[in-house]
């Protein structure tokens, strides 16, 4: 098969996808645009027509057909058509103007054509390089919100740094319909990559159905960085020259000019931050000049947000857009993107196999490490992640430090030098300064708990550094000018205010002024404070060896003094540690003694605590290796609890786990993190994926992902054809409902021909239960549906457990309305209530298992049920319900939800004398035990729940007795 014929294929089997999801999820034509807020032609020409549909598109329409956008990329990837070969025979291409133009549009796919990291040091230079193709990805773009939004508006609405709405759409989307363009965007926003991508894609006529408007365009990349450099700005015909280009001679006469004029021009002008700023008025005149003499040519300009006023170019017609940060989704499909590029490159399979490895290790690291995650917000600092992780095999280097060191070399100095960027704003800063001046503004904000500072207090506080820089210590002005422009690190949210770009910088740079300061008391009196978690590990980072240790003491120290924050602060300690790489013995052995009662958790109650500290805790959860089961579940629901992507890494790590306790916790809520996210990476290799619970529209559409779920929990307000849509009837086995106020009618349950168990809790419209009668259901709980008919349960014949909570119509079990022979029986705390008497219990001879939440009368008759081997006692039901129950042999185990002070285990002895298996919990007011009264009952274990205090343990030989959480020794 040709190359073309693959090509073809990958964009039919693209779209016949599409079309299939669409069909699946059953949204029309005229619904699915809506959704996925997107225009109808462009969805009609994404599934049917025969264009690419953009990237943009493509994962717009992933996320409103609840899809993974992943494989459709890369099916579209392979479908993109490379540029033709360059036809140079004069019979086929006689026009030499065109035969120029084709060469010309090809040696901008080959120039442009791949993405690099500038000022990056590797150890394989030529890593630093990647096919465009393959790594490019769509940003965000934002434009002020004027007025009422359009019907039908493509883009949904944020508010913006000044609290002003801002309209957010892809780039191509954002750019729909404009022909002249000002994006604004930090260092390494991804401005360049922007105008690369448009180069490439306008030289090959492969732009998205968005961009039509420029379809038939010549691209120019016009850097302003090189053209500054050459004197006066150039003239259409020495565009190609003013760029290096090598055929600028072989242009035809007038051929940029005729382009300009026909308005089939684009010119890519990149860099106005990067014109001195004495020369800026010149360069707007410039850009007048060009509208003026060129009204139909199209203009996209970039500059960082500092360079050039807001409206700068408003008078010239000027839409101005900003890059956005990127998403946590965006960063995950840059290191699949970045990956899958550098994999085009690799010379074998094993290199190949290796790079999806490090994909995957990567994404969990970015995730987990909180502080990493707020550094890759932009695609040039993605990619020096990846890039450096790839160079150390694995392993990013020398730990988070180091990384930031390399982070701020590049931002600061690096790029501009080898890029010959030399002093645009008008004076130059070695590092070392720009370094010391941006500590003195990161220490003010991080004391004064602030996350910006006016222009006045910034002047100031470098005003008071500059006397030791003699060169520019009267340019106060200048210099914050300079560090806003170039630093990559300061920006401007307003026209009076000055902040951090990443958070991470400013807790690193302003660690190191404390340091420096040596304001360890400081430090330490701020501890509990989560703003100054990040502060304190890495103040402990760049500390020497006694600061280190100094700071180490002082925080164990304040923690062993302040009930209150004790938990926090000796866990902070801990987490420090990772930093501190010399440290005194005895001071680490002090720090991890602090926390050895805390780590790993044994309970749920031990989880709470654990996950009220925070995030902070996650660096230190140990496992799955070696951990007790009780240990490894009480980790995932620590981190369930806590819960976004640093604890996603965590729920990854146990998800082969076979553990009841583990899986419980994996699938018990999964509300705090990303939806989709969880679903596909946890739940679906999750060996107890067969059950889990749902509550949200959004996880009942994330369902898909899972192999066959055979037991779903779903609580909040789902519709029967929400359901039916989301989860497969053959497969369904348990079906549980919790306050759901919209389900009325149970017909839809008809098609879940495996169905054997149903539960309806506080569902106020469930009434009429008919419709269970032509279903396989044996098991159904009904919990606070105050209008279910009760007398529709003589329909079921084939019933076997029933659970029961709400104000029963009948006074007694005789004339409860179940002719089904039940063999388990639970009756909650209203229903006991108003029973007032077990008397016609014994209507289920081949009852195995009761359960009552209340005291009831007659509770003597559950001796003659032949069959009744386990109780429950809940509530308010007790041991002292025992003083009538008769010698009850049948019952061999017994569970005893609430224990009293008052319980006296001899009853139990007494009335159970082949009493097996004993479960007792201690959630109230009483935590003390006393097993005596048990002595000399064979085969006897059992297990306690959270007491404080157990006597009579020596009477039992070791295992028969089960504590949890287990005592710490």
């Amino acid at each position: 098969m040709g190359a073309s014929e693959s090509r073809q294929e990958a964009l039919a089997e693209l779209k016949e996808r599409l079309r299939s999801l669409r069909v699946r999820r059953r949204l029309s034509m005229t619904a699915l645009p809506g959704r996925a807020g997107l225009g109808r032609t462009t969805v009609s020409q994404a599934l049917n027509g025969t264009g690419m549909p953009s990237e943009a598109t493509v994962v717009a329409l992933a996320v409103a057909l609840g899809a993974d956008a992943e494989p459709l990329l890369r099916l579209r990837a392979r479908a993109l058509t490379p540029t033709a070969r360059v036809t140079t025979t004069d019979d086929v291409v006689p026009d030499p103007e065109t035969r120029f133009e084709n060469w010309y549009r090809h040696y901008l796919e080959q120039r442009y054509g791949q993405l690099s990291v500038i000022g990056l040091d590797l150890s394989r230079p030529e890593r630093a390089c990647w096919p465009l193709d393959a790594a490019y990805l769509s940003l965000e773009l934002a434009t002020p919100v004027h007025g009422v939004e359009p019907t039908g508006s493509r883009g949904g609405t944020v508010a913006g740094d000044r609290g002003l709405e801002v309209r957010v759409e892809r780039a191509e989307q954002a750019l729909a319909g404009q022909r002249r363009t000002l994006v604004r965007g930090l260092a390494g926003s991804g401005k360049t990559t922007l105008l690369q991508w448009l180069a490439v894609s306008t030289a090959r006529r492969s732009l998205p159905p968005e961009l039509n408007h420029l379809a038939e365009c010549l691209p120019f990349v016009l850097p302003l960085r090189t053209l500054v450099r050459r004197g006066g700005l150039p003239a259409p015909h020495e565009y190609l020259t003013a760029v290096g280009c090598p055929r600028d001679g072989a242009q035809p006469a007038n051929w940029a000019d005729r382009a300009l004029v026909d308005g089939r021009a684009l010119l890519l002008i990149d860099g106005l931050d990067e014109v001195p700023r004495a020369q800026r008025t010149k360069t707007r005149q410039w850009l007048r000049e060009l509208l003026a003499a060129y009204p139909q040519a199209a203009l996209l300009v970039t500059t960082r947000p500092s360079a050039v006023p807001e409206g700068w170019l408003a008078d010239g017609g000027f839409t101005e857009l900003t890059v956005r940060p990127m998403s946590t989704r965006d960063v995950a499909v840059f290191v699949t993107r970045w990956h899958t590029a550098a994999a085009t490159n690799a010379t074998n399979a094993q290199e190949r196999a290796h790079l999806t490895t490090l994909e995957e290790t990567l994404k969990d690291t970015v995730r987990s490490q909180r502080d990493l995650a707020r550094l890759t917000t932009t695609p040039l600092l993605c990619a020096l992640v990846c890039a450096l992780h790839r160079d150390r095999r694995g392993h990013l280097p020398h730990g988070r430090m180091a990384l930031y060191e390399a982070a701020l070399s590049m931002l600061m100095h690096r790029r501009d030098r080898e890029r010959d960027i030399e002093e645009p704003e008008g004076l130059s800063l070695t590092e070392h300064q720009s370094v010391q001046l941006l500590q003195r503004l990161a220490y003010w904000l991080i004391r004064n708990g602030q996350t910006e500072l006016d222009h006045d207090t910034a002047r100031a506080l470098i005003e008071v550094a500059l006397p030791a820089m003699p060169h520019i210590a009267r340019q106060a002005d200048a210099v914050l000018t300079h560090l806003l422009a170039r630093s990559g690190l300061l920006r401007q949210p307003t026209a009076e205010t000055i902040d951090f770009v990443h958070r991470t910088f400013q807790d690193y740079l302003g660690a190191k002024a404390a340091i420096e300061a040596r304001d360890i008391p400081l430090l330490v009196r701020h501890a509990h404070d989560d703003q100054w978690e990040d502060v304190l590990r890495m103040a402990v980072a760049h500390a020497r060896p006694h600061e280190r240790a100094s700071l180490l003491r002082r925080l164990i120290t304040r923690g062993d003094r302040t009930p209150k924050h004790r938990t926090r602060l000796h866990l902070l300690a801990t987490a420090c540690l990772e930093h501190a790489t010399e440290l005194d013995p005895a001071v680490r052995e002090d720090v991890q003694q602090r926390t050895a009662a805390l780590l790993p958790p044994r309970s749920d109650e031990e989880a709470r605590t654990l996950a009220a500290v925070g995030p902070v805790i996650l660096d230190l959860l140990p496992g799955p290796e070696g951990l007790e089961d009780d240990e490894a579940g009480a980790v995932v629901a620590t981190a369930g609890r806590i819960g976004g992507d640093a604890a996603l890494t965590v729920m990854k790590k146990f998800r082969a786990s076979t553990d009841v306790r583990v899986q419980s916790a994996l699938h018990a809520d999964w509300s705090n993190f990303d939806t989709e996210d969880y679903a596909r990476e946890v739940l679906a290799h999750a060996s107890g994926a067969h059950y889990v619970t749902v509550r949200s529209a959004e996880q009942l559409t994330a369902l898909r992902h899972l192999q066959a779920p055979t037991s779903v929990s779903l609580t909040g307000h789902l519709t029967s054809s929400e359901i039916t849509r989301a989860i497969r009837p053959k497969e369904l086995k348990s079906l549980s409902f919790f306050q759901n106020s919209v389900l009325d009618n149970l017909d839809f349950l008809l098609s879940y021909t495996s169905l054997t168990v149903v539960s309806f809790t506080k569902c106020p419209n469930v009434a009429d239960l008919t419709p269970l009668a032509a279903t396989p259901v044996t098991a159904l709980t009904l919990f606070d549906c105050e209008v279910a008919r009760i007398d529709d349960l003589r329909g079921l014949p084939h019933l076997k457990s029933l659970s029961i909570e709400w104000e029963l119509p009948h006074w007694n079990l005789e004339v409860l309305p179940v002719g089904a022979d039940l063999t388990n029986l639970w009756l909650g705390i209203r229903a006991c209530e108003h029973l007032r008497t077990l008397e016609g219990i014994t209507h289920w001879p081949n009852l195995t298992s009761l359960n009552l939440c209340g005291p009831v009368d007659g509770f003597s008759q559950i001796s003659a049920l032949p069959k009744l081997n386990y109780l429950m006692l809940q509530a308010g039901a007790g041991l002292s319900m025992f003083a009538e129950l008769p010698p009850t042999p049948q019952i061999n185990k017994l569970w005893l939800g609430k224990w009293r002070a008052e319980d006296d285990l001899a009853t139990a002895a007494r009335a159970l004398p082949n009493l097996k298996q004993l479960t007792i919990n201690c959630y109230d007011e009483s935590r003390r035990v006393d097993l005596a009264p048990l002595r000399g009952m064979a085969d006897l274990t059992i297990n306690i729940h959270r007491a404080e205090d157990v006597l009579g343990t020596e009477h039992f030989p070791p295992g028969a007795i089960t504590r949890y959480p287990r005592p710490r020794t």
